[in-house]
């Protein structure tokens, strides 16, 4: 099973382009559905029925494994095998008549105004500030400007950023490239880093990436969550944050503002409408509670 999970994993990295992030989260998925296996003394991916699928959602529910991950389990695993079935490894896919479990789709959570501004203004703050301190006031401004995904701003370098005609060329999903306009004040905190702080950050080593380290790689998606939870705790912003939340908020804050949904769903990458229109729906919320706190006969 572990050579055909290499085979596996090969495909998607080569083949479909998914980002080591992806890949490890298939894997994973993968891998705790082999460990479910061996439990039940299955060896062979041949053995796999139907009802062996049925199996173990009733022991990843019985697990406490909510319906959101069991649905991403069934997913990972459907590829998985349709990707055999095409290899001419197996004969056919058992996945294909297991229905993945419904789930209510969670509202994304984002922002106010306010918060982005406190957030923003916090690696700065000091008269002083450092050079990661610089680095990360331009990387916070940049990802709040674009709504791009931390993957995506992690892995900038220096020729994806046009200051003339201000925007930033982004490789998403599938390696899907697209490009996506930067505001006056991502330029002006980039440009900063820039001039002032990536070469000290850099000191001897060399690096076509934009946001570097002292040891002259890519600052990490993990090490930029850190960051934005003490820089949150800094602000006052009490509830959790993560960098994906700064992504809902520019397109929630774009919407608000009159922006075109459609528009919206290019800045943000996704390939269909569906998945941009969930904001919506935080704006028809808020439509609701202006009309309730507003009107005199609410």
């Amino acid at each position: 099973m572990e050579q055909v999970l290499q085979l596996y994993l090969h495909y998607i990295r080569v083949e479909k382009g998914l980002t080591p992030h992806s890949i490890d989260s298939y894997q994973r998925d993968i891998r705790k559905f082999f460990r479910f296996l061996q439990g039940q003394q299955i060896s062979d991916l041949k053995e796999v029925t139907p009802t062996t699928l049925l199996d173990y959602l009733l022991h990843v529910t019985e697990e406490g494994i909510k319906p959101r991950s069991q649905a991403r389990f069934l997913i990972s695993l459907r590829g998985f095998f349709k990707f055999l079935v095409a290899e001419d490894i197996l004969m056919r896919n058992p996945c294909a008549t297991v229905e993945i479990p419904r789930h209510g789709r969670k509202l994304p959570d984002y922002l106010t105004q306010d918060e982005v501004e406190k957030l923003l203004a916090q690696p700065s703050s000091s008269p002083s500030p450092s050079a990661t301190q610089i680095r990360d006031a331009a990387m916070l401004e940049l990802l709040y400007a674009t709504g791009v995904r931390v993957t995506e701003l992690c892995s900038l370098r220096l020729a994806d950023i046009d200051f003339e005609v201000g925007y930033i060329v982004v490789f998403g999903k599938g390696r899907k490239e697209r490009i996506v306009p930067i505001g006056q004040a991502a330029q002006e905190r980039t440009a900063r880093y820039l001039e002032s702080a990536r070469a000290k950050l850099l000191k001897d080593h060399q690096s076509d990436y934009l946001f570097v380290t002292t040891r002259g790689g890519a600052l990490t998606r993990q090490a930029f969550w850190k960051n934005i939870r003490h820089y949150a705790r800094c602000a006052g912003i009490e509830r959790p944050i993560c960098p994906h939340k700064i992504r809902h908020s520019f397109a929630t804050h774009l919407l608000e503002h009159g922006a075109d949904l459609r528009a919206v769903q290019s800045l943000l990458g996704h390939t269909e409408i569906v998945t941009t229109q969930i904001y919506t729906h935080i704006n028809r919320s808020r439509i609701r509670d202006v009309y309730n706190r507003c009107h005199p006969r609410a």
